[in-house]
């Protein structure tokens, strides 16, 4: 068994999104190029970093765009609609399309020059190192 960090604001995400699908004024399965959507994303810390994968299959790397300013990390981005589809053909739209955005507030303990991103099989990757002060020390006992 093992113990997960309970976090309110986790879940107040969770229900607002859900909320967000019941209210959506879309026809249920349609998506609009002009839609805004959210990629999900997992965030994890280790000891000497915190590492953010999102979501993001089928957008290729120069659609995204990924900043840390002023404590604040930013990806953006966009998944454009593939208009060469026959539309004939089309009997079920389910992926969002459009522009998306997330900003997550950085901890002041994050070296926010040594960031850094990799991208393989659709999902990102921000690693966020740790400055030498925030990592922990083990300390001998005498």
């Amino acid at each position: 068994m093992t113990l997960t960090r309970w976090s309110p604001w986790q879940e107040l995400e969770n229900m607002n999104r859900q909320l967000s699908h019941l209210l959506d004024d879309s026809p249920v399965g349609m998506s609009t190029e002009t839609e805004q959507w959210a990629p999900r994303v997992d965030i994890r810390e280790t000891d000497d970093a915190l590492l953010v994968q999102a979501e993001l299959p089928g957008i290729d790397k120069k659609d995204i765009h990924l900043e840390v300013k002023d404590g604040v990390l930013t990806l953006s981005g966009e998944r454009r609609y593939e208009k060469e589809v026959k539309e004939e053909n089309v009997h079920r739209v389910e992926r969002a399309y459009g522009k998306f955005s997330r900003s997550f507030s950085l901890p002041t303990n994050v070296d926010a020059d040594k960031v850094s991103a990799n991208m393989k099989d659709g999902v990102l990757e921000v690693r966020l190192p740790k400055r030498e002060s925030a990592k922990p020390k083990a300390i001998a006992i005498h």
